[in-house]
């Protein structure tokens, strides 16, 4: 299924470059800078992002150099047990600073990006590839073009696309696919546990309809528990006026729970394109006890969703033997990469960066099944 194959694509789209007219992008997502602006190819329009360099801090849903480095050193904690590894990887990540710098990604633009961590590629063949590839040069021509979260699972069409079009791929995680249109569920006993889950928790269950104008502020904050201080504040930092107008305007689906005295305790935010689904927005309480299994019941939640649909749920990447014990499998993520109108020392620099992480940061993705 296409973006245009959805009678409200148009309007989502229009809808959200609108938001970011309206608002200055820092208002939205705290630690963001850039510009959103609408792109038509072949009459499919798509949201796309312009940096014009790289500003230390960017968030890396706009700016590839942080996400390679900035990112990637954060990335190191899952090796918190193996701290000979995680300094060994930290101090490669460094060393590869100037080459990744060299590459002058940070001035770029991202096609169809959403501004999440993980954003559901569109159906690309070769002719769409090429219609994109010379609109964005016709109107950025000092400019990369970048596509992110491609995997190898269900984009693979996408990726062939590209490529023959002269997009270079550079891996960047590895993410967890849960198919939901297999006709049987999956068989282990952590799958069962969670759908058990969902109807013996005493928390009560808040639908997408249920939430109310305090709440968005409250569903950041839970948010931040999590992805800010769990993990780190270098994902994106949203606020709850990006959060109320993504919901107001049907971009995002939201479910959460509240505890007894009626406050929103956990949260998720669902975002759908074609046959992909993303959960893009997780907090919960962070000091409830683990009995309660707030992430659990959100994970669930997803994960039934994509079942009732038949859908593709993207679990992102992180928590690798939470999301295989559930059913999902690994993929490789990459971003494509255009950059063959660019000089001579930036294509070189990103073929060297390309090259590094195929053969050093795939094979480690798979060999600690991250």
């Amino acid at each position: 299924m296409t973006p245009g194959a959805d009678p409200n694509w148009a309007k989502k789209v229009t809808g959200f470059v609108e938001l970011f007219t309206q608002h200055d992008p820092t208002s939205l997502v705290r630690n963001l800078t850039t510009r959103v602006e609408l792109l038509e190819v072949d009459g499919t329009p798509y949201p796309i992002t312009v940096n014009d360099t790289h500003i230390p801090g960017n968030c890396y849903i706009c700016d590839p150099v942080t996400g390679y480095l900035d990112y990637a050193v954060e990335e190191t904690r899952n090796f918190t047990d193996q701290p000979l590894l995680r300094s060994i990887l930290i101090a490669m990540i460094r060393s590869a600073t100037p080459l990744m710098r060299a590459t002058g990604l940070g001035r770029a633009v991202h096609v169809n990006n959403w501004l999440f961590s993980t954003n559901p590629a569109p159906d690309i063949d070769a002719a769409h590839a090429k219609a994109l590839r010379d609109l964005v040069l016709g109107h950025y021509p000092t400019h990369a073009i970048v596509i992110r979260s491609l995997n190898t699972h269900s984009d693979q069409p996408a990726i062939d696309a590209l490529s023959a079009t002269g997009f270079r791929l550079l891996p960047s995680r590895q993410s967890y696919i849960f198919d939901g249109a297999e006709a049987a569920a999956p068989k282990t006993s952590d799958f069962k546990r969670d759908q058990a889950l969902l109807t013996k928790t005493p928390l009560e269950h808040v639908p997408d309809s249920g939430f109310q104008t305090a709440d968005y502020t409250r569903a950041i904050d839970l948010y931040d528990m999590l992805y800010l201080k769990k993990y780190t504040p270098l994902n994106p930092q949203y606020s709850p006026r990006f959060l109320a107008d993504m919901h107001r305007a049907g971009l995002l689906f939201l479910e959460g729970y509240r505890d007894e005295a009626g406050q929103l305790v956990a949260i998720g935010g669902r975002f759908q394109m074609g046959r992909t689904l993303t959960l893009p927005i997780v907090g919960y309480d962070t000091a409830r006890p683990q009995k309660d299994g707030l992430y659990r019941l959100i994970t669930a939640l997803a994960q039934r969703a994509a079942r009732a649909d038949g859908l593709l749920f993207n679990m992102s990447a992180g928590a690798a033997g939470f999301k295989r014990h559930r059913g999902a499998v690994p993929a490789i993520e990459y971003s494509a990469v255009y950059a063959r109108h660019l000089r001579t020392s930036q294509r070189a620099a990103i073929s060297g960066v390309a090259s590094v992480l195929s053969r050093i940061g795939v094979p480690l993705l798979k060999r600690f099944e991250l």
